[in-house]
């Protein structure tokens, strides 16, 4: 994109990300201090930009018949990977494709099924355009969030914890920035689970550090003044805190 994307455009994304069914112009319009047509127009330009490329509806398959999600991640050639990836769009249950920057699982496919039975069919449909499947899995969860750097700028607090109310049912969602003393700054999220700094209820589904949103794997290192955010279906205990905060909590 030519133009250059100013904040009150990265805080139009934002709200529009956050839930962009039920916002419109008007409400943006209140948060960033502009005029509805203005905030239109900004939209308008964001989608003829190419930088808001679609709407989409999340839609929990489960709940429609009992379906199945499944995601297949897959290698192909770098040299094919986008036709391959469009030709894949193409197979019957078969809603999401993404090309992957990298050799090996290059293609995040997700397909909805109606049984295993056609699970299967899927996988076979895939297969017979000469992509390879490495791996797969029914999908459980996802959680969706805006990016937190186009939102609203975080003023000091007394306390960095913010609780984020039904992403999952019952669980208990705490969004929080990891302080210099943390027991588990620097430690990575296996290693915090083996020194028992986690219980195993407590999943760490997202770490923002700077302008990088992070999906963490056991293998991520939990750093000084990353925003995190964690989940528990149980709840979140003060200690659980205090292992990000270093205000309570055990040490190692």
């Amino acid at each position: 994109m030519k133009d250059r994307i100013d904040e009150v455009d990265e805080q139009i994304l934002y709200y529009l990300t956050e839930e962009a069914r039920h916002t419109s112009a008007p409400d943006i319009a209140d948060e960033v201090d502009l005029a509805p047509p203005t905030v239109r127009n900004r939209i308008s330009r964001l989608e003829e930009s190419g930088v808001i490329v679609g709407y989409h509806a999340h839609v929990n398959y489960e709940r429609v018949n009992g379906r199945l999600t499944n995601l297949f991640i897959c290698t192909t050639s770098a040299t094919e990977r986008q036709e391959l990836a469009q030709r894949a769009l193409g197979v019957p249950g078969v809603v999401n494709v993404r090309e992957i920057m990298t050799g090996g699982g290059n293609l995040r496919i997700k397909a909805v099924g109606t049984d295993t039975d056609d699970m299967t069919r899927i996988a076979q449909d895939i297969t017979d355009l000469g992509i390879r499947i490495d791996d797969e899995g029914l999908v459980h969860r996802e959680y969706f969030r805006p990016y937190a750097q186009f939102g609203p700028k975080r003023e000091e607090a007394t306390s960095p914890v913010t609780g984020v109310a039904g992403l999952a049912g019952a669980a208990d969602v705490v969004e929080l920035v990891v302080e210099e003393d943390a027991p588990i700054a620097g430690k990575s999220l296996k290693r915090a689970n083996e020194a028992g700094l986690l219980s195993p209820d407590v999943l760490v589904v997202r770490i923002d550090r700077g302008e990088e949103g992070i999906t963490p794997s056991g293998s991520t290192v939990i750093r000084e003044d990353d925003f995190v955010t964690i989940h528990s279906r149980s709840g979140i205990a003060d200690d659980t805190l205090g292992v990000f905060t270093g205000t309570s909590g055990p040490s190692v």
